[in-house]
């Protein structure tokens, strides 16, 4: 059903709840799996413009994606990893159509009320930028993001 899934992931302990739920959804379809983190630091979204270096974030980010993709290759998928820059939303968006992803899938933090004003922009935003359809899967309670 799918044949390409997009995993957005944040470096932070939600990433294990959706890379467990991806890995099982992939093996069942047969999905190759892209993962991607945007840094969105002020280097970050300001390397391209102002052609700076790769920041020390953006390193520590390129190596944790990195090390997933090589661990998800060892169980046995194929895999591929993005590190991006600028806004979450419109750079996971713009992943999913230029990778050919037929899925976004992505953790919550289930945020409710103001909070989810608040927090919930990148998972708002994506839904509201793609018609690749986005399955989001509530990371745990009390989890740490970034």
């Amino acid at each position: 059903m799918y044949r390409r899934i997009l995993v957005p992931l944040e470096h932070s302990s939600y990433d294990r709840v959706i890379i467990d739920h991806v890995r099982q959804l992939a093996r069942l379809c047969g999905s190759s799996i892209v993962l991607i983190h945007v840094a969105d630091g002020w280097a970050a979204r300001n390397q391209q413009s102002l052609k700076l270096r790769e920041s020390e974030e953006m390193r520590v980010d390129r190596d944790y994606i990195e090390g997933l993709c090589a661990w998800l290759r060892g169980e046995g998928f194929e895999t591929e990893s993005i590190l991006a820059g600028g806004d979450p939303a419109s750079e996971i968006a713009s992943a999913a159509d230029r990778e050919q992803c037929d899925l976004i899938a992505m953790a919550t933090h289930g945020h409710k009320g103001l909070q989810d004003l608040l927090y919930g922009t990148t998972a708002n935003g994506v839904r509201h930028r793609t018609m690749v359809p986005v399955l989001m899967v509530r990371g745990p309670v009390g989890g740490r993001p970034r």
